[in-house]
């Protein structure tokens, strides 16, 4: 049996460690990692493409979204499951997670409930096709009731779908996102009821991180429960990149996967040069 070529270099850089006291493993180190989320980059590929155009550019993990082309849902049957699993596992790109648009801001009970359930289906999805993470996402303050008990409901629902797919040997990565959800003390309040460890953050670099103190402020009071970041086109500054990555790099959190995911809505007329491209300034922006 062969071994894959990122693989081969974690055992190297593990091996290294054990070695040499001072080097530190990939468990503390965590490293940042440059990955794509298929929203609206991929969109359109099936899987070996999505695999094939990462592999080119430099793109070492995906999270895919929910869907789209790739069909990576939750009623593909146990045989396609295990088909995508293998696909990831004979190439170089890791499946970072899966991108569910799960949410539980719902004031009808059953839409609730439907979306808990829904959650638990991508859970075990995830775990059959290798992923090692389930985005979900809060999306809006309903005005039938106050701002918070949205709040509560939200934070005990992600301890519920926590607690689940802690079993299962999955994250839960909670998107900053929605009006008014996407607010950073917002964020924070359902963090604070969202205790199960479980649950992470998934930063979304939005420009509501601007609001208050500030971006490194408003970071720094949801980096202990970091687990991914969506990063955008990084070929332009409209997000000051060169203030995040400090961040990015100093954040030490258990949960902290190290991903930092591109998610970006306008689409080039080529993809992989753009993504080519992106990876060269995501060099610049982690030169250790």
């Amino acid at each position: 049996m062969t071994m894959r070529r990122r693989d081969f270099l974690a055992a190297t850089v593990a091996v290294a460690a054990a070695s040499q006291p001072g080097l530190a493993t990939p468990d503390t180190a965590r490293k940042l990692k440059l990955g794509l989320v298929t929203y609206n980059w991929g969109r359109e590929w099936d899987v070996p493409t999505v695999i094939r155009n990462c592999e080119a550019t430099g793109f070492a993990g995906v999270e895919l979204r929910s869907t789209h082309k790739h069909g990576v849902e939750i009623t593909i049957d146990r045989i396609r499951r295990s088909e995508v699993q293998k696909q990831f596992k004979d190439s170089n790109v890791e499946l970072v997670g899966l991108g569910s648009a799960c949410e539980y801001h719902a004031v009808d009970p059953a839409v609730l409930k439907k979306n808990i359930d829904e959650t638990k289906q991508f859970v075990k999805l995830c775990k059959d096709v290798g992923g090692t993470g389930v985005k979900v996402r809060p999306n809006g303050l309903p005005k039938e009731r106050s701002v918070e008990q949205t709040l509560e409901q939200i934070g005990r629902s992600l301890n519920e779908v926590g607690r689940f797919a802690g079993d299962h040997g999955i994250q839960i990565r909670v998107e900053v996102h929605g009006r008014g959800t996407s607010e950073i003390p917002h964020m924070k309040t359902i963090f604070d009821i969202a205790d199960n460890p479980n649950v992470a953050v998934c930063w979304n670099c939005n420009p509501t991180d601007f609001a208050g103190d500030g971006l490194t402020a408003n970071y720094r009071s949801l980096q202990n429960r970091m687990g991914t970041i969506h990063i955008h086109d990084l070929r332009n500054n409209k997000y000051p990149w060169a203030e995040l990555f400090p961040l990015l790099q100093e954040t030490t959190a258990e949960s902290f996967t190290g991903w930092a995911l591109l998610e970006e809505g306008a689409v080039p007329q080529d993809i992989v040069p753009a993504m080519k491209e992106n990876h060269e300034r995501w060099k610049i922006l982690t030169p250790s």
